[in-house]
């Protein structure tokens, strides 16, 4: 396994869905910082502002930009975190999905609400990986995660974060969104330096705290797929939409799209 690993650690990410791993971007931090800069200056057709009228700070995000920023793909290609996602995910090989750029600015009181990033996504399987890294030191905007939630009998009923409407039908597919901190549940979070990364999988129920400190919040986040992705139809739009992508259900990603970067 890679060094950055113990045993413990592969063990741990596959019965809860969740651990920490300390250092992964930690020889990227300056280059990711600048893709993120870039990103907010140029942004994508995807970028959003998630706060409403009133509400103080700014809440930026924005997705699916490495392919046209450089420094993210280099830190993609050049970082460690194919080779890790690839002893997390017990895969042989480690295919991108995309990137995800989330900032908020210091007195930002909004919290990222509870969500799952996987009924979102048109990609089914158990082998996949989402690496959530901070580029400012982490102590109270941290992400939380709910342990063991990835294993749920029902995913959770996707969002719009702004809008808060639904993603698809309210159909029994799904179940309301929950309440961790009222209901008792095990929220792992944890403070953090610039270049660790929290490791989760698609079906982990996350969600982050405001930022009210005097510090931004500058975070990178890249999803990986493994050996098990299929495409898989949605009863709505999928966000990311990568529109025009003619892949089929049960389909494997295709790699001109969502390239291999780790093969055993």
């Amino acid at each position: 396994m890679h060094p950055l690993l113990t045993q413990d650690d592969i063990d741990t990410f596959q019965r809860d869905g969740v651990v920490l791993i300390k250092g992964l971007f930690k020889d990227h931090v300056e280059k990711i910082r600048k893709g993120i800069e870039r990103n907010m200056a140029e942004p994508g057709p995807y970028a959003a502002e998630n706060l409403k009228e009133g509400e103080g700070g700014r809440f930026f995000d924005d997705y699916c930009n490495w392919t046209r920023i450089p420094e993210f793909e280099d830190a993609i290609r050049n970082s460690p975190a194919a080779e890790v996602a690839a002893d997390l995910m017990q895969s042989n090989k480690v295919q991108v999905f995309h990137d995800h750029v989330l900032v908020k600015e210091p007195g930002t009181s909004k919290p990222t609400p509870w969500h799952q990033d996987g009924p979102y996504y048109f990609v089914g399987g158990k082998q996949n990986v989402s690496f959530w890294s901070p580029m400012d030191v982490v102590k109270g905007a941290s992400l939380r995660c709910v342990a063991g939630s990835h294993a749920w009998e029902k995913p959770v009923l996707p969002t719009r974060w702004l809008a808060e409407t639904n993603f698809y039908p309210d159909e029994d597919t799904y179940m309301p969104v929950p309440d961790p901190d009222a209901e008792g549940m095990d929220v792992r979070e944890w403070e953090m330096e610039p270049g660790d990364a929290v490791a989760f999988n698609y079906d982990t129920l996350h969600g982050a705290r405001g930022n009210t400190t005097d510090a931004r919040r500058r975070a990178f986040s890249l999803r990986l797929v493994g050996d098990d992705a299929r495409f898989v139809e949605r009863p709505g739009p999928t966000s990311p939409p990568f529109p025009g992508h003619n892949m089929q259900p049960g389909q494997m990603l295709r790699e001109d799209w969502f390239p291999i970067i780790y093969q055993r």
